[in-house]
């Protein structure tokens, strides 16, 4: 059995700067700077969690809300502690 990790998530996308903040209750807010166009902010959302959970894109599936500012996001192979390690330490 694969170990999966589902995140809910709130995008904030042609943001000045990437960035993965989280707030109260663990909520995640991922501020992009790509826009939400054409699927650029969704490649840009994985690209960053890719990079720093330092696991590979094809690790990340975006479950629901392609479309939508609030997503739900599968990560495989990490708990959701040690993602939540892993960004507060990145």
């Amino acid at each position: 059995m694969t170990l999966k990790s589902i995140l809910d998530i709130t995008v904030s996308p042609k943001s000045s700067k990437k960035k993965i903040s989280i707030g109260e209750n663990n909520h995640m807010k991922i501020y992009l700077t790509s826009p939400p166009v054409d699927g650029k902010a969704n490649a840009e959302l994985i690209a960053l969690f890719s990079k720093n959970l330092k696991v590979p894109k094809s690790d990340i599936e975006i479950i629901s809300g392609l479309k939508s500012k609030k997503k739900r996001i599968a990560i495989f192979g990490l708990t959701p502690e040690e993602i939540f390690k892993k960004i507060q330490g990145s």
